[in-house]
């Protein structure tokens, strides 16, 4: 153990049986939860969803006049259904964007209530000497 990529057992970390008991009050947090990734994550997620939030419109100022005096060109009367897709589609995305955020977030406050009732479950056995109890 202690080479980088090494797994820690549960019973090394809390100096059972077989396991390198000495080391173990330097690395009783190596199974603490960290919502910063997560929040991160849910923070970029909103982000996209911002940044898609303008494109109606700016697409529709893009085609602005465009299909005016074109009464002959077939391929600029289909441009009205092509940018119709590309809006559902956007609007799509944003919506998916909204809701991965959210669960991103649940995810981070899940994982910060697993941790503090596996903390709790481990108090009645832990002992004070090694930062069990605090």
């Amino acid at each position: 153990m202690g080479q980088p990529g090494d797994r820690e057992r549960l019973s090394d970390l809390a100096g059972g049986a077989g396991g390198g008991g000495a080391g173990a009050g330097a690395v009783r947090d190596v199974l603490k939860h960290s919502d910063g990734v997560w929040l991160r994550a849910a923070g970029g997620a909103e982000g996209m969803c911002t940044h898609l939030g303008p494109v109606r419109s700016e697409l529709a100022a893009a085609h602005e006049g465009l299909l005016a005096g074109t009464a002959g060109l077939t391929a600029l009367a289909e441009l009205g259904s092509v940018r119709e897709s590309w809006e559902r589609r956007f609007e799509a995305a944003r919506g998916e964007c909204a809701a991965l955020a959210g669960k991103l977030r649940a995810v981070a406050r899940a994982q910060g209530e697993t941790n503090e009732s596996v903390k709790s479950s481990f108090a009645p056995v832990a002992s004070p000497d090694r930062g069990g109890a605090r």
